[in-house]
């Protein structure tokens, strides 16, 4: 939760800590049920179908940038089709600002992340950084030592990479594909990006538990990245296809305008 929205937040009712229930959200009486990800509400959705709501009466809305240039029925968090576009946030954000009849804020917020990506890529260029920089992206890995499941080339950090020019060396086009530990070191990424979350639900979902992995680990110890200091936290939300997306390039910019790449 972003700190400016906690006190609204903390009035907001909690139906569940993870996925709720079709019966919980039904109970709710909602006339509307938006949602981040297909995963959750779609055809084989975590929650429900959308038939399942639509049945009872009850409209839905999957937000465009997990249903534009993907597709949700390869398993797991599904495979881009193409490229993420931010303008499918952009796309999100109008379409919500109409459905609650808010359409100046939503012009106004999407003006504003507009405005922060331009500044993100000129800060990023005027950093100057070395050609063929690379990086990996590390979500999480269901224990300790489970191979992790990593970024791919199409999804929210291939977008952040290719606007600042930094190779991803994961170039599968699932959302977040299982690579081995092996497999990354010896693509030996200048740069990790690891997440940052609340979510517990995995063992390696904490920063702490990530960073003692690839500082003990006898093969993520040796890559360049570990050696040299060059591990970034963000956002886990930012490197999923939302407006944080930009955040998570605004942290991007900001970590590599500390960090030193002499080779």
């Amino acid at each position: 939760m972003l700190p400016e929205f906690q006190e609204i937040n903390a009035g907001v009712e909690r139906i569940a800590d993870n996925d709720p229930s079709f019966e919980a959200v039904v109970n709710k009486h909602p006339e509307l049920v938006a949602a981040q990800y297909e995963w959750h509400v779609g055809p084989t959705g975590s929650v429900a179908t959308r038939d399942q709501f639509h049945d009872l009466g009850i409209a839905t809305y999957i937000m465009p940038a997990d249903c534009d240039t993907k597709d949700n029925a390869t398993g797991g968090d599904g495979t881009r089709t193409a490229a993420f576009s931010i303008d499918s946030i952009y796309k999100g954000i109008t379409e919500l600002a109409s459905i609650f009849d808010v359409k100046e804020a939503g012009k106004t917020l999407v003006s504003d992340l507009e405005s922060r990506e331009k500044s993100a890529i000129i800060e990023a260029k005027n950093l100057d950084l070395p050609d063929e920089l690379s990086a990996v992206f590390w979500f999480s890995s269901p224990d300790g030592s489970a191979d992790p499941y990593v970024a791919g080339r199409l999804g929210a950090p291939g977008y952040m990479m290719d606007k600042l020019g930094i190779r991803n060396v994961i170039q599968s086009d699932e959302e977040w594909p299982v690579v081995g530990w092996e497999s990354i070191a010896r693509s030996d990424p200048d740069i990790i990006v690891v997440a940052r979350m609340d979510r517990r639900r995995y063992a390696a979902d904490s920063v702490e538990a990530k960073l003692d992995f690839l500082h003990h680990d006898p093969v993520a110890r040796e890559m360049s990245a570990v050696k040299n200091d060059r591990i970034i936290e963000m956002d886990a939300h930012a490197m999923s296809a939302t407006m944080r997306t930009i955040f998570g390039l605004e942290t991007l910019v900001d970590a590599l305008s500390t960090l030193s790449f002499e080779r």
